[in-house]
């Protein structure tokens, strides 16, 4: 090997430079080219373009979690079989191996599809995809203990005792 050429890492190597040196150009570019006049309308917290109401904090429906992460599984399903279908699309990838890379390629691409499609439908049966829940069944416990001496127990007004501080020495 020639001592002018760089090595396969070499090449990525500068790519990553190159590319880190870009952003950080563009970066400071707009920087200096943007106007700075902060108020109070642009501090403000933007919530589609509704006024910031309350705490930020607030309870959070986790439906909507659920059928984000039902999206993004299916979302990553579609970037892993495009490379897939490219590649086993070229008929002299298919043809080099007597068509046992092809075979092997579509049964592989079912099998993904039908995990993916078990938990589809596992998500289905358990009514994660239903936005209106049923009502929850409230599990029977059978306690030898009566229900009414439970409720006593918990409406019972207890006590504050005062804790006092020890004197210092």
């Amino acid at each position: 090997m020639a001592a002018g050429y760089l090595s396969d890492f070499g090449v990525i190597l500068l790519f990553l430079i190159g590319g880190a040196i870009f952003i950080v150009i563009g970066l400071f570019t707009a920087r200096l080219i943007r106007p700075h006049r902060p108020n109070a309308e642009k501090l403000a917290t933007y919530e589609c373009g509704e006024e910031a109401v309350g705490n930020s904090w607030v309870q959070f429906n986790p439906r909507f979690y659920v059928i984000a992460l039902i999206f993004i599984i299916f979302d990553v399903e579609l970037a892993f079989m495009f490379p897939w279908a490219v590649v086993f699309g070229r008929r002299d990838l298919i043809e080099a191996t007597d068509g046992l890379w092809g075979w092997f390629a579509l049964a592989e691409m079912f099998l993904f599809i039908a995990i993916l499609a078990l938990g589809l439908a596992y998500a289905w049966v358990k009514g994660h995809l239903d936005w209106i829940k049923p009502k929850p069944i409230i599990p029977t416990i059978h306690s030898p203990v009566p229900a009414d001496l439970y409720q006593r127990v918990n409406e019972r007004q207890y006590p504050i005792k005062k804790v006092e501080k020890p004197a210092e020495v």
